[in-house]
């Protein structure tokens, strides 16, 4: 079964993209929006991670590695200034899609073997996740004529 595989990709980009929105957030930390819902964003991420703890061991998880390379390269370290935020944010959102994405496939997953319990989270935490990209998507737009139309 290749469920294990893509509960181990979905385990482990829950938690780097956790660890991503701690870092974005405490790099924007002038910006208290960002710092305070990048922590609580954290946390949810955090919190989804150890949801699928159980149906890891269920299905015997195999954790593959793209989410750390996708982390690697998107978070060579955060920036700074109004197009740093702007780069951040966009960053985020790229690994909150692949989460997305991944809860999508691993709720299919879920249908096909009948798996009632892991179906229920990831209709909890497919939705928490796309709130996440509304978030992202909202605050790119704020951001954005700032970092881009005004002069340093």
């Amino acid at each position: 079964m290749h469920l294990a595989h893509y509960l181990g990709l979905l385990h482990k980009a829950q938690c780097r993209l956790g660890d991503a929105f701690e870092e974005v957030g405490t790099a924007h930390r002038d910006e208290p929006d960002v710092f305070h819902s990048c922590q609580k964003l954290a946390t949810q991420c955090r919190g989804h991670a150890e949801r699928l703890v159980p149906f890891a061991r269920r299905y015997a998880e195999d954790a593959p590695a793209e989410p750390d390379r996708l982390h690697s390269e998107l978070f060579t370290g955060t920036r700074t200034g109004g197009i740093g935020l702007l780069r951040d944010l966009q960053d985020l959102y790229l690994m909150a899609a692949e989460c997305d994405i991944s809860w999508t496939v691993v709720g299919q997953a879920a249908y096909g073997a009948r798996d009632e319990e892991l179906l229920a989270v990831v209709r909890a935490c497919e939705g928490e996740t796309a709130n996440q990209l509304k978030w992202l998507r909202t605050r790119m737009k704020q951001a954005a004529p700032q970092a881009l139309v005004v002069a340093d």
